[in-house]
């Protein structure tokens, strides 16, 4: 956690960044080691992995601090054996993956740098099968494999909000208040969500990786139809809805970009006689 805290604050060091690209790299690289690994997350493509693990593994430590993981280990190893199966066909295998579900009533998904991802116990609630779970995962596994968090660090999407917490620039600083940085960095982003074009990038890709793994490819599509369905002042979907493009907007852009490509890899979900034994008691929850 310390090395998590340290990075939160080169996170901060970024606020001072220019509109100039030479400048800024001179400006992170003089604050040393801290600086150098800003440097290259304001550069992104030269993040080495271990360091986005680093970074990751702060933000999934803040999402768990607010709504921590369901008691219910059948059901966690589950969804991590679901999604390790289509996290080993996307394009990082080796990554460090691990899937979790939250204890939140409200209907949402969250993934972050170094592939930690989490499902709220909402959403599992208002899924129907195993490839609709698939869909689910499959576009968050996208969001990491192209570092569209990094690229929204990049973008000055933290970068704001870490820069009001008072001295935390100072990479001396103890790690209780750069760990308070970075908790209230990662509630920014997901509070603000990604890029409306990522969202539609990573269902694209979602759809390929579930297919790669043998799901039925229109499993997502399937999550979609039954959030459209959904009112928009829903309390449980208002977040989801907040952060991402409409569902009818993300089916338009799913049924353009598939067409009829994946009609083979219909109709051929995995267990779900297991998936509806393991999620049974969140829909009697309702």
């Amino acid at each position: 956690m310390k090395r998590i805290a340290i990075l939160a604050a080169g996170i901060a060091l970024l606020a001072g960044c220019s509109s100039d690209p030479q400048k800024n790299r001179s400006f992170l690289e003089g604050f040393g080691g801290v600086g150098t690994i800003f440097k290259d997350l304001y550069d992104l493509r030269t993040v080495e992995e271990k360091e986005e693990i680093q970074i990751g593994e702060g933000v999934a430590a803040t999402l768990l601090g607010a709504r921590p993981l369901v008691d219910d280990p059948a059901l966690q190893k589950y969804v991590n054996d679901v999604g390790l199966i289509i996290a080993r066909r996307s394009e990082r295998p080796d990554l460090p993956w691990a899937f979790g579900v939250t204890d939140s009533d409200h209907v949402n998904a969250f993934a972050t740098p170094g592939g930690n991802v989490l499902v709220t116990r909402g959403l599992i609630r208002a899924l129907r099968n195993e490839s609709e779970l698939a869909g689910v995962l499959a576009h968050e596994i996208a969001h990491v494999t192209q570092k569209h968090h990094l690229r929204a660090m990049r973008k000055g999407a933290l970068v704001n909000i870490v820069s009001t917490t008072a001295g935390v620039a100072a990479a001396t600083q103890g790690a209780a208040e750069l760990g308070s940085a970075i908790a209230s960095a990662t509630k920014e982003l997901y509070l603000r969500g990604l890029d409306r074009d990522d969202e539609f990038e990573a269902d694209r890709l979602g759809v390929v990786y579930a297919a790669r793994a043998g799901y039925d490819a229109f499993g997502l599509a399937g999550v979609m139809q039954t959030l459209s369905a959904a009112p928009n002042d829903d309390a449980y979907v208002a977040l989801l809805f907040k952060t991402h493009p409409l569902p009818a907007d993300r089916l338009a852009k799913l049924s353009e970009a598939m067409g009829v490509r994946f009609e083979d890899c219909c109709g051929r979900p995995k267990d779900d006689a297991e998936f509806q034994q393991l999620t049974a008691w969140t829909r009697a929850a309702n």
